[in-house]
């Protein structure tokens, strides 16, 4: 699986929002929501079903107007400034929006006339958009012909025909099987090389590590959580050590000899001889030396050591108390199993 880099933009913000509002009858969907998106960066946007990630998209994307709170997109006004913004962004929902009577490149078409591209541009673009996502052959097609992950790559296409500087990519790849999955992260990966900014909700948790130079996480209606994905893991969990011994037979020895030196936070320190292992909570860097050295010097010979943060499903459950819908998928699979 492909691991991207997710180096920081180089400008200020594409995205601030602040004390963003937005009531449907007496449920808050919004509750004061704070955000900022760095320029040519994915701000990965988690939250369980219900959380108002959904309505934060359809706020900043000008398709509903927030009850109060600011929000400014590429410079402009989301309730000020509509027009204006609607020629800056694209948008990819949950489920592929295309028209299914028309063709790939009807579709595509249609879209650039609509923003405004003279006939030849929106041909052109329409062309270099199929080509882009691997749909030349299928072009002239009609789009209810098309698989799940092809529609899925349609929707992304369209979204980028008026070349936006800000993409809301709104839980895309729901349904996808895993390889058409790890095609639409390749395309959002060379999206945000091109300079572009990526707002991307979801709940997949591999999809917000592979995607997400930063998270933020909402709940309620509300943030509860913001950080880079190792601050969260940290804040909730903190590190593990863990120390394999040249010779298995010596763990208990080991644990123990830290138990009895008394340093600050290894009193739940456990060995694992199944695993030939010793897990040692770390509460700092200074504590980590400590532990290595207090090893060493008592004559412990370690074969292997590393640390271990917790895994952003882990992150997941702590923050909002409820499980990831990928967690949740898999405990329904293993309880069916058994």
């Amino acid at each position: 699986m492909t691991r991207f880099d997710k180096s920081p933009g180089q400008g200020g913000h594409a995205v601030e929002v602040r004390g963003l509002v937005k009531h449907y009858g007496e449920t808050k969907a919004l509750d004061g929501v704070d955000l900022d998106v760095r320029e040519g960066t994915v701000l990965g946007v988690l939250g369980p079903n219900g959380a108002g990630k959904t309505t934060l998209v359809r706020c900043l994307s000008t398709l509903i107007v927030p009850d109060s709170g600011t929000a400014t997109v590429a410079g402009f006004d989301v309730v000020r400034q509509p027009r204006q913004l609607r020629r800056t962004i694209g948008l990819t929902g949950q489920y592929a929006s295309v028209d299914e009577k028309l063709s790939g490149w009807e579709n595509l078409y249609m879209i650039g006339r609509l923003l405004d591209l003279s006939r030849s541009d929106a041909r052109k673009r329409a062309d270099e958009m199929l080509e882009r996502f691997s749909l030349t052959e299928a072009g002239r097609r009609p789009a209810m012909q098309y698989s799940g992950g092809m529609r899925r790559r349609l929707d992304l296409a369209a979204s980028m025909i008026g070349h936006p500087s800000v993409l809301y990519l709104d839980e895309p790849t729901t349904g996808l099987d895993p390889r058409t999955r790890n095609e639409v992260w390749d395309e959002v990966h060379r999206m945000v090389a091109e300079g572009v900014t990526v707002l991307l909700t979801t709940q997949y948790m591999e999809e917000a590590e592979q995607l997400a130079s930063e998270l933020t996480v909402i709940d309620r209606g509300k943030v509860i959580a913001k950080g880079k994905v190792d601050e969260l893991k940290a804040k909730v969990g903190g590190r593990t050590l863990k120390i394999r011994p040249t010779d298995p037979n010596t763990l208990p020895d080991m644990a123990r000899a830290l138990a009895e030196a008394g340093l600050d936070g290894v009193a739940g320190s456990q060995a694992v001889p199944d695993e030939g292992l010793l897990y040692v909570p770390i509460l700092s860097d200074e504590q980590l030396t400590a532990v290595v050295g207090l090893l060493g010097a008592r004559g412990y010979a370690i074969a292997d050591l590393g640390t271990h943060l917790p895994s952003l499903d882990e992150v997941f459950l702590a923050i909002t108390g409820q499980k990831s819908s990928s967690t949740a998928a898999e405990d329904e699979v293993t309880e069916v199993a058994a």
